[in-house]
């Protein structure tokens, strides 16, 4: 019984310290993955379901020098979608450019200005092809300008009891579409006015925010509207695929 009693006390001591080496010990973190890898192209895809929708769609975004003769120009968001697929998100032909990128997920928020004038939607399309897809697209996007084509526009999204209550095809005014070449991503907007007013002519951003510009949408800055709020969510999008792809450490935490 002695024997006995002193191999079930040995057993615990044995597990007790092997319980205690698992607790104390520190797993060795994975491996990291490469900037431009595959596993870097796919990993970034996750950015959609692990970034807060403010940090994507911040709830005002400021532009200095971002309207028409450098003036300061800001914006409110005052609606954001649930996270949809990409049917019927386009005109059509853009459908069928957008293809081979992909649609794992569709964001999109609208916004508007400070004095309520105009409205813009802001979409950003979380793509599920391949990189090398994703890099053909891009390329053929710049090499064919199809940025200025009338015919390749993404839609807006209406929020009832809004300024952009009335935002729909025909009120659109500019745009501006920005494909990324080495991630998943399209990030695009597209702008309007607040009253509703039909627009005929569409114009992209480029042309709407060119020095001595005449039509509606670039002396309304239509044009800077949708730059501004593209390059705001892009730039926001960058700072959330890093935080993804490299957190930060918090092994200092524990000394001391």
């Amino acid at each position: 019984m002695l024997a006995a009693a002193c191999l079930v006390v040995g057993l615990g001591l044995v597990g007790g310290a092997v319980a205690g080496a698992v607790i104390t010990h520190t797993p060795h973190p994975p491996a990291p993955v490469a900037d431009g890898s595959p596993q870097a192209f796919a990993q970034a895809r996750d950015v959609w379901r692990n970034t807060p929708v403010d940090k994507l769609f911040p709830p005002s975004v400021d532009g200095k020098n971002g309207g028409p003769g450098g003036a300061d120009r800001s914006w409110t968001r005052i609606g954001v979608a649930a996270p949809a697929r990409c049917t019927g998100a386009f005109d059509p032909l853009l459908q069928q450019v957008l293809a081979p990128a992909g649609c794992a997920r569709l964001l999109r928020a609208t916004y508007v200005d400070s004095t309520s004038t105009t409205v813009t939607t802001v979409g950003l399309l979380v793509g599920s092809g391949q990189a090398p897809a994703m890099n053909a697209l891009a390329k053929r996007w710049t090499d064919q300008h199809l940025g200025e084509r009338i015919d390749l526009l993404p839609k807006p999204v209406a929020f009832p009891g809004t300024p952009a209550a009335r935002f729909g095809d025909r009120q659109r005014g500019s745009w501006d579409v920005q494909v990324s070449a080495d991630l998943p991503f399209v990030v695009y907007a597209v702008s309007g006015f607040a009253d509703g007013r039909t627009v005929p002519q569409p114009q992209p951003a480029d042309k709407a925010d060119a020095q001595g510009a005449t039509t509606a949408p670039a002396q309304a800055g239509l044009g800077f509207d949708a730059t501004g709020l593209a390059s705001a969510v892009d730039d926001h999008l960058q700072t959330a695929v890093a935080a993804l792809r490299h957190p930060p450490t918090t092994g200092s935490e524990h000394h001391g």
